[in-house]
């Protein structure tokens, strides 16, 4: 057994048909370059009583933080693609639809899921010498799925 790396990993995103049930089938976003992790924090909940010499505490909830930024290599082509999804997304927000996103490991036979809400535009990128230029989207994270069956996400028609 060897740890996996992070070549060939794919991120996509697919609109829900029915909220709460993972769609079959995701669009690749490309020339992805970083994926933020999520961070499952968990909370504490003090239930020390006046009669206890030491604190007491039980699990709370757990915590993503909220949001995740992706990073994407700027081109026509990548632009064109996040349009899309930006338009996708703020379509299914008018039809109360969820946006499920996916990344993907090659060699795993599960993938990691969420549900999340990118912005309405496209930021501007951050702009230095002898570096190459990039985009981010930042996304509100609404529900951590975690693990399930791998789906590959297909690259858009056209590309």
């Amino acid at each position: 057994m060897s740890d996996l790396t992070t070549l060939g990993v794919k991120f996509g995103y697919a609109v829900a048909t029915a909220n709460g049930t993972m769609p079959t089938a995701f669009t690749q976003l490309q020339r992805c370059k970083t994926i933020g992790a999520i961070t499952l924090s968990q909370d504490n909940i003090d239930v020390t009583a006046l009669e206890d010499s030491i604190k007491k505490y039980a699990e709370g909830l757990q915590d993503t933080g909220g949001k995740i930024d992706v990073t994407f290599g700027l081109s026509d082509d990548v632009i064109t693609e996040q349009e899309t999804y930006l338009t996708a997304s703020a379509t299914a927000k008018t039809e109360n639809k969820e946006i499920w996103h996916e990344v993907y490991f090659p060699g795993l036979t599960k993938a990691f899921y969420f549900i999340a809400s990118p912005g309405t535009k496209i930021g501007m990128p951050d702009i230095s010498g002898g570096a190459a230029a990039t985009i981010t989207q930042s996304l509100v994270i609404n529900e951590y799925k975690g693990l399930d069956t791998a789906i590959e996400p297909t690259v858009p028609a056209g590309n």
